[in-house]
């Protein structure tokens, strides 16, 4: 009898954990159905209007003012990339573009990561009343300095140069922050090893602070770069001839080539704005492995 008790809870107890663990199953599924789902939802979201600049960049004009929106073009017009660079000097655009960019990436890696060492590894006085002002910089807008900088520019000679372009943005806030937190993530022993082993402080950041803290020179040398090659308001202002034009200005400039007309080139406008985007696209893929590495370092401290 007991045997037989023990045989019928048994199958009992089985019958349970078989339907707990299908139950268990079945939200674990229904979970990953619905992150599926939202993920699927939020990229469609975020890759949406890239997606409508591109098929937008080779339809017709006609197409584009149409009222019902048409999600795939019924003819192609690559001609479109080619009329950007008859109606503006969109060539020299990209190369100002170019110049301006790497000019000041240069510049912002330089000071960034020597502030960054001093703010983190060095030991003066004041240091952090100094880093309290590089904060209080990131709070500044442009907006708010840009008249004294014209000031010194243009008593300089700098505007309408290459030199007016990228001086002033020489200095990065960002930069040294971000770099400044994920250097204090480096234990000091490697550093006194490394002054043992005869490494000045240059080596010391090239060989020891750098390599140990890649990720974040990845992350903010592409934030960089970006900001650079998206700027609009400090070029408007310090490049009024055509020579030094950037980009930016360039596609303002393009929309500009219909006024007074009634329709716009909207089409010819989205070609430019591919063309314009293709290098931050290209190294956004490269390095996006980077990127949230590179944050994450960063907030650590």
């Amino acid at each position: 009898m007991a045997g037989f008790m023990n045989k019928t809870f048994g199958t009992k107890n089985e019958k349970i954990k078989t339907e707990l663990n299908t139950l268990a199953l079945r939200k674990k599924y229904l979970y990953s159905a619905i992150r599926l789902t939202v993920g699927i939802a939020v990229t469609v979201i975020a890759f949406f209007p890239m997606y409508w600049m591109l098929i937008t960049s080779v339809k017709s004009q006609d197409e584009v003012l149409r009222l019902m929106p048409t999600f795939w073009p019924k003819e192609f017009h690559f001609e479109n990339y080619a009329t950007v660079f008859k109606k503006v000097n969109f060539g020299r655009y990209y190369f100002n573009t170019i110049v301006m960019t790497f000019g000041i990436l240069v510049l912002e890696i330089v000071t960034g990561i020597l502030a960054a060492y001093g703010f983190s590894k060095g030991k003066f006085r004041g240091k952090n009343l100094a880093f309290m002002f590089v904060l209080g910089a990131l709070m500044i807008p442009i907006q708010v300095t840009f008249i004294p900088i014209y000031m010194i520019c243009a008593r300089l000679h700098f505007t309408d140069s290459f030199t007016g372009l990228i001086l002033p943005m020489a200095v990065s806030p960002y930069y040294i922050f971000m770099l400044r937190q994920s250097f204090l993530s480096v234990d000091d022993s490697y550093i006194d090893a490394a002054k043992i082993d005869g490494l000045g402080r240059l080596g010391i950041i090239m060989q020891v602070l750098a390599p140990m803290n890649k990720a974040t020179l990845f992350t903010v040398t592409l934030v960089t770069f970006t900001s650079g090659w998206n700027s609009y308001f400090w070029p408007k202002i310090a490049a009024k001839n055509e020579v030094r034009r950037v980009l930016t200005i360039g596609l303002a400039q393009l929309k500009d080539t219909f006024a007074g007309q009634g329709t716009m080139n909207n089409h010819e406008i989205m070609a430019g704005a591919v063309l314009a985007i293709v290098p931050v696209v290209i190294l956004f893929f490269i390095f996006q492995k980077y990127m949230l590495t590179g944050y994450s370092k960063a907030a650590m401290k």
